[in-house]
């Protein structure tokens, strides 16, 4: 499909050369993302002088990824690195005394994640558990005598499934499953290596068929054990969990938390005194609060920055919590005491993502990005001083000419202060006006922010103007704002992007006639919304989309998890028709935009059926589209060559129709 130029001769050749002087330059490209580490976990050694770290680099010829523990010195920057050739590397935990450095990783006999041990004075690391199916995370004992891990049961009929007898009962799970969920549960084996012993069975669970397993909280005397506790395996209903505690020595769990939705639990340093995080209020259209209990009384310690917060930990002394979460177009992190308004620490141009950490002596290390440079290792002496990048496994990008970004605010439709990103393409020329590719974060409850960025810097690269809205939903502008999605999921996110589209087009710098939309999950599911409301789109990247929430309700692992949007199921009378009118498919009939849909064969978050959905309505109502599926079981390809390929076809769509 031609896209019609409505403009002067000169102005379309004003696009196209600058647009092909971008593609010219050494901006950020596809082969570049072959050559990012990826750093996660950071933990600091119980003195303060060391952190490892977990780096992952892409091996393009094996389409795998190499996982190393590093271990960086702070006061040099000195990298050593500590496991060589190990798969699935991940979770570094210092033992408590500091002599040993505890990992998961793929054991070669069992063939699953199991815990491994190292001594920090030499020697190999070795495996200590034989968890049938698997370790999913694990903490050390006060004393450093132990480890609390969390593993999976057996499979519920394996006896029968050995016997050819398998069928199993649809209860709370996607319609991708093959067999019964197994609960998981938590057990305790000594850090030497040894028999386990089990402390908690039935059929609730500590983790479900989706994740969400927190680490075992040991108490600060080491006598018990709390956990996230979900009344399933499964993870539609996972926003009832609590918190329970088991003593070490046996017993049945008791309830430490009846606040249904808590997570993330940890003890104070000493004492008695926790912190768990939960949405605030209990309502799951608010952001997470960290609720503090301590003297007999719980509450939420951050009520008073009323926004979400995406992780916490307790500093040393534990008086204050160190927060991570959004704040407008940043990353960034807060001090919060136990009691009294809490204050942003002054990170300067570094956007720092939830990975955090806090030692005994008060050294807090996190990975964090610039607006052009990709994550690396940071620390912070103290909650006054300056980040101090450790690494710099990513400085090749330093090389590179990138898109600049800036904030973008505007008035929203209803009254909100809205922003968003804004990245100007490679070799920007003022005066000149560019084709726009809107690129909408997923979510709903995640934000852009100025963080350096993969795609928007190919789509900057390939000479596009790149826009990341940040729509109600979003959880960098507050509670009232996050919350505003609540029975308008489609609709009032629509006009805030509409609104943002608006303030762009008003710097000067668009090209009015070239204007994309893209998207992956709810990014994808905005994009389906917006080809189908309004028509300046001449092009669409519709992403692993939700375009029938009944369907997703229906079929995917969210179950009862989507009613939180709407207040009740699309199946009942009182909430029939919002269901269906806050769905695209309803709309399909209105999209002209040439549109490209991409999406995981085995995709339980957003099953790729909404995706065919759409295809097929598009197609059928004369549309340019074209579907490609990738035959994965996640909800966004996680090996190198495919995620190059996404990028790929990505920027290539927009590419040629807004040229």
């Amino acid at each position: 499909m031609k896209v019609a130029c409505i403009v002067t001769a000169a102005a379309c050749l004003c696009v196209s050369l600058g647009v092909a002087h971008a593609a010219q330059t050494a901006g950020f490209q596809l082969k570049d993302l072959r050559r990012l580490t990826r750093l996660s976990g950071p933990q600091v050694a119980p003195d303060g002088t060391r952190v490892v770290v977990v780096m992952s680099t892409p091996v393009w010829k094996t389409d795998k990824r190499n996982t190393r523990l590093v271990l960086v010195d702070v006061a040099t920057g000195h990298q050593r690195t500590l496991t060589w050739h190990r798969e699935g590397v991940s979770s570094p935990r210092w033992s408590p005394d500091g002599s040993r450095l505890a990992f998961l990783a793929k054991d070669a006999k069992t063939k699953h994640t199991q815990v491994f041990v190292m001594p920090m004075n030499g020697g190999d690391a070795r495996c200590i558990t034989d968890a049938k199916e698997g370790v999913d995370t694990f903490s050390w004992s006060p004393d450093g005598t132990r480890i609390a891990y969390i593993a999976q049961d057996a499979p519920l009929n394996e006896k029968a499934i050995k016997a050819h007898d398998k069928a199993f009962q649809v209860t709370s799970g996607n319609f991708l499953l093959r067999h019964a969920v197994a609960p998981w549960h938590l057990w305790v084996v000594p850090s030497d290596g040894g028999k386990a012993r089990r402390l908690t069975q039935g059929t609730f669970s500590l983790d479900t068929d989706q994740g969400g397993a927190t680490r075992p909280a040991w108490s600060s005397d080491g006598t018990h054990i709390a956990f996230t506790k979900f009344p399933s395996a499964y993870w539609g209903p996972s926003f009832h969990s609590v918190i329970a505690e088991v003593d070490v020595n046996g017993g049945k769990p008791h309830t430490l938390v009846r606040a249904e939705g808590a997570n993330s639990f940890a003890y104070a340093p000493k004492g008695r005194a926790f912190a768990f995080l939960r949405a605030r209020g209990g309502d799951q259209n608010n952001g997470n609060a960290v609720y503090v209990h301590a003297n007999g009384t719980t509450y939420d310690a951050t009520r008073a920055l009323a926004r979400n917060f995406n992780a916490f930990a307790w500093m040393a002394h534990g008086r204050n919590l160190l927060l991570a979460g959004e704040l407008g177009t940043h990353s960034v992190l807060w001090m919060q005491p136990l009691h009294g308004p809490g204050h942003r620490i002054a990170l300067g141009d570094v956007e720092a993502r939830p990975d955090i950490d806090v030692s005994k002596t008060g050294l807090i290390a996190f990975v964090g990005s610039t607006a052009t440079h990709p994550g690396e290792l940071y620390v912070l002496g103290s909650t006054d001083a300056r980040p101090r990048r450790l690494t710099d496994v990513n400085g090749f990008v330093d090389k590179l000419e990138l898109g600049h970004s800036e904030t973008v605010t505007w008035k929203g439709p209803d009254g909100f202060h809205e922003d968003g990103v804004l990245t100007y393409p490679v070799a920007y020329t003022k005066g000149r006006r560019y084709p726009l590719v809107l690129v909408i974060h997923g979510g709903p409850e995640g934000a852009s922010t100025v963080r350096f960025s993969a795609l928007p810097q190919l789509l900057a690269t390939a000479g596009f103007l790149v826009f990341e809205p940040n729509y109600r939903g979003s959880t960098n502008l507050g509670d009232a704002y996050q919350h505003a999605i609540y029975r308008d999921t489609g609709d009032g996110p629509g006009k805030d992007v509409m609104a943002g589209l608006g303030a762009v087009e008003d710097l000067g710098v668009v090209n009015r006639e070239r204007i994309g939309v893209s998207g992956w999950s709810y990014g994808g599911y905005m994009t389906a919304w917006l080809t189908g409301h309004a028509t300046v789109w001449k092009a669409a990247v519709c992403g692993a989309a939700l375009t029938d929430w009944v369907m997703d309700y229906t079929i995917s692992y969210y179950q009862r998890g989507d009613t939180y949007f709407f207040g009740g199921s699309p199946w009942s009378a009182k909430y029939w028709e919002i269901w269906r009118a806050q769905s695209p498919i309803q709309y399909a009939r209105n999209v002209t935009a040439p549109t490209l849909i991409m999406g995981d064969v085995g995709d339980p978050n957003v099953p790729l059926v909404n995706s065919y959905e759409w295809y097929h309505a598009l197609r059928d109502n004369g549309v340019t589209v074209t579907f490609y599926a990738y035959p994965e079981n996640t909800h966004f390809p996680h090996d190198i060559v495919q995620v190059t390929d996404v990028y790929r076809r990505w920027v290539n769509w927009m590419k040629k129709y807004l040229r």
